[in-house]
């Protein structure tokens, strides 16, 4: 098997329609462009999402909010999961490699320890951001924070 044998498989492909061939081609005469109008003439183009004068969908559907676009957005880790991962791993320090090898964040994440939920074990969490009741419940229970 060489270059010049490949074929595409059988029936991945057809024939494109030939427009313009003559009227026993069954597509001759307006060439599927109807007849007058715009559309029927050459070098005829619409604007994207044009809809012949009717009020266009993106401009009829309601718009809501405000999204800032150079906002941070966190991946919000909370306390109760940060405590199942020391118990089950027997973890004393958390950051986010570690967030990252057990699927909780990916590698151009920002993250966010949230305090819901309650920490038992004396953890030292690293992380981008820690809400106050988080920030309180990991220090009240002998651990320590540091922000990234």
């Amino acid at each position: 098997m060489n270059l010049s044998n490949l074929k595409p498989a059988s029936g991945s492909t057809k024939n494109s329609k030939r427009i313009g061939r003559g009227t026993g081609s069954g597509r001759g005469g307006t060439s599927t462009r109807g007849h007058k109008g715009a559309g029927s003439r050459s070098g005829h183009k619409t604007k994207i999402g044009f809809e012949g004068g009717q009020m266009p969908l993106q401009r009829r559907v309601p718009k809501v909010g405000f999204k800032p676009i150079n906002r941070t957005e966190y991946v919000g880790v909370n306390l109760d999961v940060l405590q199942g991962l020391a118990e089950k791993f027997n973890l004393t320090s958390i950051d986010f490699a570690t967030l990252q090898e057990h699927g909780l964040a990916h590698k151009n994440d920002l993250v966010k320890i949230l305090g819901r939920g309650e920490v038992k074990s004396k953890v030292e969490v690293k992380a981008h951001a820690f809400s106050a009741t988080a920030q309180k419940a990991i220090e009240a229970a002998g651990g320590s924070i540091e922000k990234l």
